[in-house]
């Protein structure tokens, strides 16, 4: 038989696997800029879109999309999604496998997807820790460290936290049972780690912290920092979990006072990273990213 014309169907590539967050708001998402880099970085073919989802229309837009794959009309098969705010708490249910990380936070912000089931995953924490420890340099163990807020974000990266070894940590929230709720849920893993655990209001959080985290809504809000600038000393680390200009109120108050501010930008890329590995089956390398995802926000200013 003689060789198939070049462009014939026998020769043509099946259609990219997909991936895309859901979340709302996600017009300002940096996730599709990151998983093109690191598709090209390990030469995978893949599609990486955002879609706008409030949390009452979470299942339905998932399973929506999930169910658009058509090879014909050049569809590939959906294989993964990110979860961003307001949808890490409606993931669980839904998954056929919870990884035990995303079951002791309760949230989850990957989903792998196979025909034979979703697995549920939590990689903020992994994120979190590794910008903090490789980035920033700055190592956890025997910290003192103060976590704002009891969202999905702060129950995703409270138990790496404890696993690398903090000397305390201190969860502080405008509802103080929602603080003692998510501590109350991490003891035997504190214990396991032998880390001391505290839940707290805003206003009475403690001082003097090595670390400060804020991971509540008031940056995506655009309103003041919601504790009192005492939980701060000269060289604290103080993280932002959001980036772009819904941090930079937090970074000014942080410098005003002393403190080395960082964005969430490095925990983005981080748990990208490791989002990328479980859907993909390769680590990319996030400090050539990361550069580009600066560089690139630096022009869009």
């Amino acid at each position: 038989m003689s060789a198939a014309p070049p462009g014939s169907d026998c020769l043509r590539l099946p259609p990219p696997d997909r991936y895309a967050v859901l979340g709302q708001p996600v017009a300002h998402s940096q996730s599709p800029f990151i998983h093109a880099e690191f598709a090209r970085q390990t030469g995978q073919r893949l599609e990486y879109g955002k879609i706008e989802c409030p949390v009452q229309a979470f299942e339905a837009t998932l399973r929506a999309f999930i169910g658009t794959a058509d090879a014909a009309a050049g569809l590939g098969p959906v294989r993964g999604c990110n979860i961003t705010v307001p949808n890490k708490f409606q993931v669980l249910p839904l998954a056929q496998t919870v990884t035990p990380r995303a079951a002791l936070a309760q949230a989850a912000n990957v989903l792998c997807i196979a025909p034979d089931g979703w697995t549920a995953h939590n990689t903020d924490g992994t994120g979190l820790v590794q910008d903090i420890q490789v980035s920033a340099g700055r190592s956890l163990a025997g910290q003192r460290v103060l976590l704002i807020g009891a969202g999905g974000a702060a129950a995703g990266v409270l138990g790496p936290l404890i696993e690398a070894g903090c000397a305390h940590i201190g969860v502080a929230n405008r509802t103080a049972d929602k603080a003692a709720a998510l501590v109350a849920r991490h003891l035997n893993w504190a214990e396991r780690f032998g880390v001391p655990l505290q839940a707290s209001g805003l206003a009475n959080c403690g001082e003097a912290y090595d670390l400060v985290l804020n991971s509540s809504a008031s940056s995506l809000a655009g309103v003041e920092v919601p504790v009192h600038a005492r939980v701060l000393r000269p060289g604290t680390l103080a993280v932002d979990l959001m980036y772009g200009p819904a941090a930079a109120r937090f970074l000014a108050w942080a410098a005003a006072h002393g403190a080395v501010g960082r964005d969430g930008l490095g925990m983005l890329v981080e748990q990208a990273a490791e989002a990328f590995a479980l859907w993909r089956g390769v680590r990319p390398q996030t400090g050539p990213v990361l550069a580009a995802l600066r560089a690139r926000l630096a022009a869009l200013a």
